[in-house]
């Protein structure tokens, strides 16, 4: 059972930046995938970012052009880089695993991010 960690979530103000982290409890590149969500109250979860094992990234029309998404694979972190943050983009944001095709999806707690107009 892998363990996900997230942090980095913060207050910033509109325009602000913040980078989010997700530490894995074993070697990222073990993952199909990894990615981000983010859940807003009375919303669904929607993806924000993900990336394969290859270094293939997917972003979402709602972040994409402000956010990257990115890996260290000595520190097994991965990261989700926001810019240009809007009060819209408040939300609690999830890490995800992937490890293969018929292992569930691994979620880690979320780290709460509010951006103030």
């Amino acid at each position: 059972q892998v363990l996900l960690v997230e942090s980095g979530g913060d207050l910033v103000e509109a325009g602000g930046s913040l980078k989010l982290s997700c530490v894995a409890s074993r070697s990222i590149m073990s993952f199909n995938s990894m990615g981000w969500f983010r859940q807003a109250p009375g919303t669904q979860r929607e993806l924000v970012a993900s990336i394969t094992r290859s270094g293939n990234t997917n972003y979402s029309d709602s972040l994409k052009g402000r956010c990257t998404v990115s890996r260290s694979t000595p520190k097994n972190t991965l990261y989700l880089e926001m810019n240009d943050l809007k009060p819209d983009d408040t939300a609690r944001y999830f890490c995800y695993a992937d490890p293969n095709s018929v292992t569930p999806r691994t979620w880690g707690q979320g780290t709460q991010v509010t951006v103030s107009s």
